[in-house]
């Protein structure tokens, strides 16, 4: 049976443990039709088309507070 030379010190051991917890950032772009940022392939909260098409009828008019 195997056994390890030495034992392995916590440096060593959580560096090796660092990589499974990275984030990816998510993919932002923006709309072709309102110039506003949006998540890629995903319909726009701001004007609803997706893919040159209206997807979510939204409201033109919207109250200013």
């Amino acid at each position: 049976m195997a056994v390890p030379k030495g034992k392995t010190s916590k440096a060593r051991k959580n560096s090796r443990r660092s990589a499974h917890w990275k984030l990816s950032v998510p993919g932002i772009v923006k709309c072709p039709r309102c110039q506003k940022m949006k998540l890629s392939h995903r319909v726009c909260k701001h004007c609803g088309y997706y893919d040159g098409e209206q997807v979510v009828k939204m409201d033109v008019e919207k109250k200013k507070a």
